[in-house]
């Protein structure tokens, strides 16, 4: 005796129809699979730990006790001034070390070992940026607490704290598509990390993140004017300080969405040839 299956004929249907269906479902899974193990992995690292938690607060105090005096009077008005540029400046930083780490994952190999898993092509990638967007969060989460426990306050209220750290997120998670191409294709870690540093250097301490830009040469503030990191620190500040900030957050918006439609696909089509 035979069985047989009342499943209707199916017309035959591209490969692609076939494949889109289950690919963004499978990918963000597998994805946020390994970036609970980049998670688990920063937890039990105390240098990455530390990295996460106590670098925002020594940058803070650094900046704001020890520059407070000279550029400000007094380390009260200064903070009001520099958290926001510092949590921009952490959270920034932050995105840099997306680079450092992948570069590091390959040239340990781990990356060939997730290729034979029946997971996602492109679920590594996804999954290393998760775990360090979580980072971001928790980096700036820390240095906003912290700066209210030295006495900064701020009248925009919940909302504007929120749209404020949001715009630094952005703004990070399209810099960090940047040091993820630029990961593909530098092979050391210390060079992805030199590299990084020569690029974030200039950008954050030529920027209004530290200081105010008047009190800058003519010619650079030229180029402070056109920094997308200026623009980020100002629209923070803006919107912690309840003040209108939309033509630098449009600014911030479109430079970090640019960064993502730009450099997304280029450190994906990297990766792919790489592995």
């Amino acid at each position: 005796m035979t069985a047989t299956l009342d499943t209707p004929p199916t017309a035959p249907s591209s490969g692609r129809a076939s494949t889109s269906a289950p690919l963004l479902p499978s990918t963000l899974r597998h994805g946020l699979s390994l970036a609970r193990r980049g998670i688990v992995k920063t937890i039990h690292s105390p240098e990455a730990l530390i990295d996460v938690t106590l670098q925002p607060v020594i940058f803070l105090l650094l900046f704001v006790y020890v520059f407070g005096g000279a550029i400000a009077g007094n380390s009260t008005e200064y903070l009001h001034y520099a958290l926001p540029g510092v949590l921009l400046q952490t959270v920034v930083f932050a995105s840099a070390g997306t680079g450092v780490g992948l570069a590091e994952d390959l040239k340990t190999g781990i990356f060939d070992r997730f290729r034979s898993l029946p997971i996602s092509r492109a679920a590594p990638l996804v999954g290393a940026i998760g775990a360090d967007l979580v980072r971001y969060l928790t980096s700036g989460v820390i240095m906003l607490a912290f700066g209210f426990a030295l006495g900064y306050r701020t009248p925009s209220g919940p909302l504007g704290i929120l749209a404020a750290f949001g715009l630094v997120v952005a703004f990070a998670f399209g810099l960090c598509w940047v040091f993820t191409a630029l990961a593909m294709v530098v092979k050391q870690p210390r060079s992805v990390q030199g590299l990084s540093a020569l690029i974030m250097l200039p950008l954050t301490f030529a920027s209004s993140v530290f200081v105010p830009t008047q009190t800058m040469p003519g010619w650079l503030q030229g180029f402070v004017a056109v920094n997308p990191v200026s623009r980020t620190a100002d629209a923070v500040r803006a919107l912690l300080d309840g003040a209108p900030a939309g033509g630098a957050a449009t600014v911030s918006l479109l430079t970090s969405a640019g960064l993502v439609v730009v450099f997304a696909p280029l450190a994906v089509a990297l990766y792919r040839r790489r592995t």
